[in-house]
């Protein structure tokens, strides 16, 4: 019995320590889980607090006129819609710009580059890419699709700098897809007999397909709201007419806004107006956002 009381002793504080230690945890858990709660709140509030605040100041300018109407009378009355005309030409065309080649550069880095330096830089280009400010985009797309290539200031030059923008989220976001498809789906149709390619294009890209929409789905939401980059190229002050070749210029709802802001004739008095327009704004991208997301979904529910 005296053997046995020291080998108690130890049961007994190795369970107060498993206790304390699983109540140590537990505490830690809830005080974590709080904050990932609270900021979750607190971002969702402040959504609501933003749309809220659009819409109690924009209200009255939404009617089926300010959505069919060209802008009047300095833009104090009116429409808006050649600027909604213009966003969707411009957010259209930067996708159609940047997913091909987002996806073909996304599709070498994960399938054919060797890991090595030349990959590495590519992929630090890309991440810096992502972070270079959009104004410096606006730069570029004016010397480089207005300037020197003579596309003056046009939806294919506004597109097509909104696409170099959108460049590294989409191949960043494919990228990622493309590495969540097990190596197993790979190895099989290689061993079917299939080629790398045909393995890539009718397995892996299939497979990949709703996180591909992901990028595109972010890339569409950053182009519709970036007002720096088609200021240079694409965007102009005021025309009513709606474009007719890729090489028109148009009106842009960011602009717009931007305009109605700080260079107004009559700033207060279109207040409303800007509110309004910000409000389509958002609905507009949401729209955008919805198909995406509603057709991924279906792409979810055919692989499963």
């Amino acid at each position: 019995m005296k053997q046995a009381k020291p080998k108690m002793t130890t049961e007994k504080t190795l369970s107060k320590n498993m206790a304390a230690y699983d109540k140590r945890r537990r505490f830690k858990q809830k005080v974590f889980f709080t904050l990932f709660r609270g900021a979750a709140a607190i971002n969702g509030m402040a959504l609501l607090v933003i749309v809220y605040f659009m819409v109690a100041n924009g209200w009255r300018a939404i009617s089926w006129e300010f959505i069919s109407q060209p802008p009047m009378e300095s833009m104090t009355k009116g429409g808006i819609l050649p600027c909604i005309v213009g966003t969707i030409c411009l957010s259209f065309g930067a996708i159609l710009a940047a997913l091909p080649i987002g996806i073909a550069s996304a599709i070498y880095l994960n399938e054919y580059a060797r890991p090595g330096k030349v990959v590495r830089l590519i992929r630090l280009g890309i991440s810096n890419l992502a972070g270079v400010p959009s104004v410096v985009f606006g730069l570029f797309g004016l010397a480089f699709f207005v300037v020197i290539l003579d596309m003056g200031v046009s939806i294919a030059a506004g597109a097509l700098t909104l696409g170099a923008m959108s460049l590294p989220v989409i191949i960043g976001a494919t990228e990622e897809a493309l590495k969540s498809v097990p190596d197993t789906y790979r190895e099989a149709s290689l061993g079917l007999g299939a080629t790398k390619w045909q393995t890539i294009w009718r397995v892996v890209l299939p497979s990949a397909l709703p996180g591909i929409l992901t990028g595109a789905i972010l890339g569409v939401s950053r182009a519709a709201g970036e007002t720096a980059p088609i200021m240079f190229t694409g965007a102009v002050f005021f025309t009513p007419k709606l474009p007719t070749s890729i090489f028109n210029e148009v009106m842009a709802l960011p602009y717009h806004i931007y305009v109605l802001a700080t260079a107004g004739t009559e700033i207060e008095k279109t207040r409303h107006l800007q509110y309004g327009t910000a409000i389509v704004l958002i609905a507009l991208v949401l729209g955008m956002n919805l198909l995406a997301i509603f057709w991924r979904a279906r792409l979810r529910k055919r692989l499963k």
